[in-house]
């Protein structure tokens, strides 16, 4: 899957970051050197609590996420996801969104210092997350909390280890080691604007759908190709459309006109890929039965799966 280099403001997720490790003591950091609490739910992943007041996992989606968010008593929460934030839902369980997406490749300074401004602003406690909560949220935390003071520099890459960064993500990890803290009178001069939606560019907000498009297609490829309990309204031959259009719609944009013939090359072989799949999945519920082989399926999206593990290592990691 094609990938993006992220145009986007900064940060909140360290913000809410930084709140958490303001409550860490001296024998609080060595135990945040080890991992952070993980926190039991059902509708949120890879949720981990950093301090009293802040929480990060992965994104909240339907009313259960949010009541989930409620209980724990979040007031704040802070996207660096491109998505746009569910706002609405937000608001009618009491809490307040602000989006500050970044990308995959780092976390930039001016992102990091947003981010641990946000922590010292918003009521807390707070929710931090991108999509999964394992990567680009993580990184926003990890590098917030030092820029504030949270976290000493080389307790960062912990709250990688704790929340499942990969390894390939190397701008992250790097922007994780690399951070230093920022004195408080700069961080209290900042001017930074906290909105509930951030504008995002085309090519960020396409790989947000295409990456929603592809999480709904591993989720039928478990349940055997058919519509995973959890989601009967989920039909794979659809998905596999989608995510096929979006390649395609992405492909006609100026951003990526603009990008190397590699890219583009690429883009255009998920596209194949993408509708090789949506065919043999088409085929294969014709009369609700299996006219396909399984592998022949499982070898489409080992495809496309390749090929976005090519791209993202050349143009987003």
């Amino acid at each position: 899957m094609p990938s993006r280099r992220r145009p986007f403001v900064l940060p909140v997720a360290l913000c809410v970051a930084v709140l958490g490790a303001c409550a860490l003591g001296a024998g609080e950091n060595d135990s945040a050197r080890k991992g952070f609490e993980p926190v039991a739910t059902t509708h949120l992943h890879n949720v981990h609590r950093v301090a009293s007041d802040l929480v990060s996992g992965s994104a909240p989606d339907g009313d259960g996420a949010f009541e989930e968010l409620k209980r724990l008593g979040i007031k704040s929460i802070i996207s660096v996801d491109g998505a746009r934030p569910d706002v609405e839902r937000a608001r009618r369980f009491g809490m307040r969104y602000v989006h500050l997406p970044i990308g995959y490749d780092d976390v930039t300074p001016q992102e990091g210092r947003a981010i641990a401004k946000a922590i010292d602003e918003l009521e807390g406690p707070v929710y931090v997350h991108c999509h999964h909560g394992k990567h680009r949220s993580a990184a926003a935390v990890a590098v917030a909390c030092v820029m504030n003071g949270r976290l000493k520099p080389e307790q960062a890459e912990s709250v990688l280890y704790t929340f499942g960064t990969g390894e390939n993500y190397k701008g992250l990890w790097a922007s994780a080691r690399d951070a230093r803290r920022v004195d408080a009178n700069e961080l209290r001069s900042l001017k930074v604007e906290f909105v509930e939606t951030a504008k995002v560019p085309p090519m960020a907000d396409a790989m947000v759908s295409i990456d929603h498009a592809w999480e709904h297609l591993k989720q039928a490829e478990k349940a055997g190709w058919r519509a995973p309990a959890e989601h009967p309204d989920l039909d794979p031959p659809h998905e596999a459309l989608q995510l096929m259009e979006h390649f395609r719609e992405l492909g006609r944009t100026t951003e990526v006109a603009a990008r190397p013939a590699d890219f583009r090359h690429k883009l255009a072989e998920s596209e194949a890929a993408a509708n090789r799949l949506h065919e043999l999945l088409a085929k294969q519920s014709n009369a609700g039965r299996p006219d396909v082989p399984p592998a022949e399926v499982g070898d489409a999206m080992k495809t496309l799966s390749n090929g976005c593990a090519s791209c993202h290592r050349q143009y987003r990691d």
